[in-house]
């Protein structure tokens, strides 16, 4: 099957995290993608996890698993030659990626308005951390930057026991989540210019990204509850940790028979919105239960019950396990080093193609190729 987006030319400029992954979901959906890269190549090319190739060449799959698919370009922006390249490209592009610090494309002549006059139909997508526009527009922001300007970290402190400062973190949400909201911006703009013939600008901030996915908390911020909602916490078993969200009532009433409980069910404490206020007095007593009994046996007891349940996993047990593998939740990719496995689209179609392309490029290996199928020239 072909992709929904065959035949359609994008031009990423981006680098890092969040414009690389928009970019690449646009490629997993049959885009021909261009990554357009400085000449020393996208910081991300020399971050670990790295792999020796047989000539000894180092590989990064961090990099790889963000822009297998697409063709690498390498350009100097700053020279008159490269420059050119960079627009003569863009006036052929349908969609052009960018994640520079608002500004920046302009003063390089690459910016929207100065493509859209070349190019009326192109859609154009900025990715930056406070947007284009505002007091903190020229703000240099990565993702622990704006996890902890949004106010997620201390949210996440807040729901914790006995912690004094925040937690580390190591995990980029705000760069997947702003690369996926910018893929769905992009996605409806070429609706859009499907509809009335013209591009479009978008504009996507990953303070944005993260305030929109603090859905209770930026309500709580305005209108402070009574009293906390229920926390899922770790129930501990004998040899290690499952989760368990009773949510729904009915969730509640097999969870209660699961355990052996019934009388839970009648108790002035979890019935109603009782429950909710003595949701740390039940977590307590699900760890009695689980304390008794292995991983094993409380996972398998509370999914037959129908309960909402599972063990705490490694991201290498979740790769393993049998639901990742039938769903197919992963492809195989190729660089100079080899094969490894990377996460596909999370949405799958019935007729066209979504998932991780093989190749991985190496630095500025499709420089002639786009040249000459782009611009017709040698």
């Amino acid at each position: 099957m072909s992709g929904t987006l065959e035949g359609l030319r994008v031009l990423d400029f981006s680098a890092m995290v969040a414009g690389p992954y928009c970019a690449r979901l646009l490629s997993d959906l049959g885009a021909d993608v261009v990554k357009v890269e400085p000449l020393e190549g996208d910081y991300m090319r020399g971050r670990e996890p790295l792999r020796k190739a047989e000539d000894g060449t180092a590989h990064s799959a961090y990099f790889g698993s963000l822009n297998s698919g697409k063709k690498s370009v390498a350009l100097d922006l700053k020279t008159p030659e490269g420059n050119q390249l960079a627009l003569d490209l863009a006036a052929r592009a349908d969609v052009i990626v960018e994640n520079f610090r608002p500004g920046v494309m302009k003063r390089l002549g690459l910016d929207y308005d100065t493509i859209a006059a070349l190019n009326p139909r192109v859609v154009y997508c900025s990715i930056s951390g406070y947007g284009q526009v505002g007091s903190s527009a020229g703000l240099p922001a990565y993702a622990p930057i704006m996890h902890a300007a949004c106010g997620y970290e201390m949210a996440t402190m807040a729901y914790q026991s006995g912690v004094e400062r925040p937690l580390k973190s190591g995990i980029f949400i705000a760069d997947v989540l702003s690369g996926s909201l910018a893929f769905g911006g992009i996605s409806a703009a070429l609706v859009k210019r499907e509809r009335t013939g013209e591009g479009e600008y978008v504009d996507v901030a990953l303070m944005d990204s993260m305030l929109g996915l603090l859905v209770y908390e930026c309500q709580e911020a305005q209108f402070p509850a009574k009293f906390q909602r229920p926390l899922y916490r770790p129930i501990k078993a004998r040899d290690g940790f499952l989760i368990v969200a009773p949510i729904s009532p009915a969730n509640f009433h097999d969870m209660a028979k699961v355990c052996g409980h019934p009388e839970w069910t009648v108790d002035p404490r979890f019935m109603g919105i009782e429950r909710a206020r003595n949701w740390e007095i039940l977590m307590d007593m699900l760890d009695q239960w689980a304390g008794e009994r292995s991983v094993d046996e409380c996972e398998q007891a509370m999914l037959e019950g129908g309960v909402p349940c599972s063990r705490y996993q490694t991201v290498g047990e979740a790769m393993e396990s049998e639901a990742v593998k039938t769903r197919g939740s992963f492809g195989t990719v190729r660089d100079g080093a080899g094969e490894f496995l990377s996460p596909n689209p999370a949405f799958k179609m019935r007729n066209s193609q979504a998932q991780v392309r093989v190749e991985i490029d190496r630095l500025g290996a499709s420089n002639a190729k786009v040249i000459a199928a782009w611009l017709g020239r040698t």
